[in-house]
């Protein structure tokens, strides 16, 4: 949770209070774990070492954990993802240990991993955390097959710098520290 000086203490109470009373219907659910399991199948595409890796787990179980949303992935033989059968007991479960979302955030926008508890085996650990430090998606080359390669490297351009404009304001915000936040609003 965030600290009571945090500026953002009121929308990270808002996101819990919210998130423990709207539970999604068991369809979205299920529609949203099928989506993240072609987006990420599609990343895994275009990186044949990845598919390798993948290829020599086939079989095997991953539980991503976060709160109370979890989602079970296994390894094909085709070195690609699927969502595992239901009751599938994981080889491997990874849980997120940071509850809060903003703080989350905060940590993904400075290029931090989160905090993650991993139980289970440790081969199948060290090759999904291959996967997380090497595998990305090139979302301009997506992008320049539907707009073309001049479009899209402008966007591209500009998306680039607002990140890292959006960097360097986390990055001052979290060195200076909350009440320096909330002094800069001021």
């Amino acid at each position: 949770m965030a600290t009571p000086s945090s500026p953002f203490a009121f929308l990270a109470e808002l996101f819990d209070k919210a998130s423990s009373r709207l539970q999604p219907p068991a369809w979205a659910i299920h529609e949203i774990q099928h989506r993240t399991v072609l987006f990420l199948n599609h990343v895994l595409q275009q990186e044949p070492e990845a598919q390798a890796r993948l290829k020599r787990q086939q079989g095997q179980v991953v539980e991503a954990r976060w709160r109370g949303i979890f989602i079970r992935l296994v390894a094909t033989p085709a070195g690609l993802l699927d969502l595992a059968p239901e009751g599938a007991t994981p080889d491997l479960t990874l849980s997120i240990t940071q509850e809060n979302p903003l703080e989350l955030a905060q940590a993904a926008m400075l290029g931090d991993k989160p905090m993650v508890r991993i139980v289970g085996d440790v081969q199948l650990a060290a090759e999904v955390n291959w996967l997380v430090d090497h595998v990305r998606w090139d979302v301009e080359d997506d992008l320049a097959r539907v707009i073309g390669d001049v479009p899209a490297h402008a966007i591209g351009n500009a998306a680039r710098r607002m990140v890292a404009g959006l960097r360097q304001f986390v990055d001052k915000a979290a060195r200076k520290g909350p009440a320096a936040t909330k002094s800069d609003a001021e």
